[in-house]
């Protein structure tokens, strides 16, 4: 009986086909994405090359973005993933998503609602879970630092505005915006943020802190209550 001839390795093939030589010589424009998760991925298994293995993770969850959103476990549970390969790519996509936050220098100023969105949004977009963060500034409207309020279910108990304003009073802030990101990724206000953005706004009031903007991130969008007119 004939034997099946095997696929050659990476190794087997000639230099100028095997993507990690060809991203040395050429850039990594000249490379697929399976290509550049087979770098990261390194080594194949009996059957399957890191190629292999990295377009059926490709094929599994359509783009980095949603690989990026996988489990280790959820990972492993693909046909020759284990947890050491699944530790590589979360590492490398979690350095991408860090690289790609754009970091705010003390005194910097943000100008609109925009500047907010794009300074955090590929930070709270991939989050499974709300996380509710508050924005410090001076008197005039420069950054000093922001700060995480809380994680987990948005309700009136997790956004108490002893917990929300409870940095800013530390560090002598005049004012502070609210940013926090929706799973779903649709950044519509519920009724309860509303309710409880015009609690905050009260709270600020009272204590001296004014609160400029709540700032909700979606995937590809968001809603600035200032914007929209929601605040008074």
């Amino acid at each position: 009986m004939k034997k099946e001839r095997k696929r050659p390795t990476i190794k087997q093939l000639p230099a100028h086909e095997r993507p990690r030589e060809r991203l040395i010589q050429y850039g990594d424009e000249c490379l697929t994405d399976a290509e550049l998760l087979g770098i990261i991925i390194r080594d194949g298994t009996a059957n399957y090359t890191a190629i292999d293995l990295a377009q059926g993770l490709l094929s599994k969850y359509g783009n980095f973005r949603d690989l990026s959103m996988a489990s280790i476990s959820e990972l492993c549970k693909t046909k020759g993933i284990g947890p050491a390969r699944a530790a590589q790519i979360k590492a490398s996509l979690a350095i991408a998503r860090r690289f790609s936050t754009t970091f705010v220098k003390p005194q910097q100023q943000f100008k609109c609602s925009r500047d907010i969105f794009e300074h955090f949004h590929e930070r709270l977009r991939m989050k499974k879970q709300e996380t509710f963060l508050s924005v410090l500034l001076d008197n005039k409207n420069r950054f000093i630092k922001e700060s995480e309020v809380t994680r987990g279910s948005l309700n009136s108990s997790f956004a108490h505005p002893r917990e929300a304003f409870k940095s800013a009073i530390k560090e002598s802030a005049a004012s502070v915006i609210f940013v926090h990101n929706h799973p779903s990724g649709d950044p519509e206000p519920s009724k309860e943020d509303i309710q409880i953005t015009s609690r905050l706004v009260e709270a600020g009031q009272i204590i001296g802190i004014k609160v400029l903007d709540h700032i909700i991130v979606g995937h590809e969008s968001y809603v600035s209550f200032k914007d929209r007119g929601i605040m008074s």
